[in-house]
């Protein structure tokens, strides 16, 4: 059954300084859905009002067209991996995977070199290996959509093909909308892009749509 996220209405303001305003997003179950834009433009600030854990008095997001207001509260609906590490590390790897209810052996399919580690705590793994166990995490668990905040920035290059390949057959069961600075890989994986700036959401077509918006240079 296809599941339909819509955003719009969202007018944020910090003190005197507005943020967003006229935003509109949407993303669908089968879809990979980007979001750009520059440093403090408000990406991580849309995804938490999404998420409902940043509250604003102007926003409207709705599921299937029903409104949600505390999507946080409910994981079979949306889940959210944020820029900074959530996994406690006192715990041991195979716990996590309890906790998500996910296949450890599925997982290691994508990255073997993490079986020594399933009966290891967490906290005995490098930053960006938590990183791609936190990743993993969010995108296998059952959900109709997943937020990802930076998911590329914080680990080896090597292992970025393989988070794509892991987003792009999990799009398959779910809606995904993900943020990044290595824009590149944004680009390379999502079926819609969204570009903030000046507080508002564009909606782009390709390459062309993001140089005319000054996102990206012309080569």
């Amino acid at each position: 059954m296809k599941h339909n996220l819509e955003v719009d209405s969202i007018i944020l303001e910090f003190d005197t300084k507005r943020v967003l305003q006229d935003v509109f997003l949407k993303n669908e179950t089968g879809k990979i859905t980007g979001i750009l834009g520059r440093n403090g433009t408000g990406k991580t600030c849309l995804m938490n009002i999404i998420y409902g854990e940043l509250q604003t008095t102007n926003k409207s997001i709705r599921l299937d067209g029903t409104v949600i207001s505390d999507a946080y509260r409910n994981p079979a609906l949306i889940r959210y991996l944020p820029q900074f590490n959530f996994i406690p590390k006192n715990l041991k790897t195979k716990r996590i995977f309890k906790d998500f209810n996910l296949d450890f052996s599925k997982f290691i399919k994508y990255f073997p070199e993490f079986e020594k580690y399933h009966n290891s705590k967490v906290k005995t793994l490098s930053g960006g290996e938590i990183r791609i166990l936190e990743i993993y995490s969010i995108l296998a668990s059952t959900t109709k959509f997943c937020m990802l905040d930076e998911p590329f920035s914080q680990v080896m290059p090597v292992h970025v093909d393989t988070i794509k390949k892991v987003i792009s057959e999990e799009k398959k069961n779910k809606g995904i909308i993900i943020t990044d600075h290595l824009y590149e890989h944004i680009i390379d994986i999502c079926d819609d892009i969204y570009v903030i700036l000046n507080g508002k959401t564009y909606l782009t077509k390709d390459r062309n749509d993001l140089i005319k918006l000054g996102y990206i240079n012309k080569n």
